[in-house]
């Protein structure tokens, strides 16, 4: 039962409702957040929004944790020079969000504490506020970077700061 309901919210989930929680003018106000955040520390953060998974994914029982690490590796948000790069996945259909930090980061944080981030965000989302969710999101992320990796001098921007809609 649970994955014939899993399913249906997945056939249900449409780019045109990720655009009308996501539009255009949101997605250039997250990517502004982010620039302004990596200005404070050395990491780089990637924001991913996807609406639903494909049947096939849905049939391999593939979680919103798991699709976040393929997302990760896709993205090569793990390529960076110090390690510490972070993605912030959205999937809608599930109503999930998902950090993946890299390892440089990551055993400085932990899940204990990027999962609280998490919830504060799914939070937000299902009061409707996503933009407020987000920015609230990546700002958290950047405020644990900055105390872990402040900004050092030269800060080059070795990912894009666009967020990805999949």
């Amino acid at each position: 039962m649970d994955f014939l309901k899993r399913f249906l919210r997945h056939v249900w989930m449409s780019p045109i409702q990720r655009n009308r929680m996501f539009p255009q003018t949101t997605l250039d106000a997250i990517q502004k957040v982010i620039a302004a955040g990596e200005t404070t520390h050395r990491g780089e953060i990637r924001f991913v929004v996807e609406a639903e998974l494909t049947a096939g994914q849905l049939w391999a029982n593939i979680s919103s944790r798991q699709r976040a690490i393929d997302v990760f590796s896709e993205l090569r948000v793990w390529d960076t020079e110090e390690n510490i790069g972070v993605l912030l996945y959205v999937l809608l259909a599930d109503r999930k969000v998902e950090i993946v930090a890299d390892r440089g980061i990551d055993r400085r944080v932990g899940a204990e504490r990027w999962r609280a981030i998490c919830k504060e965000i799914e939070l937000r989302y299902r009061r409707g506020e996503f933009l407020e969710g987000t920015r609230i999101g990546i700002e958290k992320i950047s405020a644990e970077l900055a105390h872990a990796f402040p900004a050092q001098g030269e800060n080059p921007n070795e990912l894009p700061d666009k967020p990805v809609v999949m």
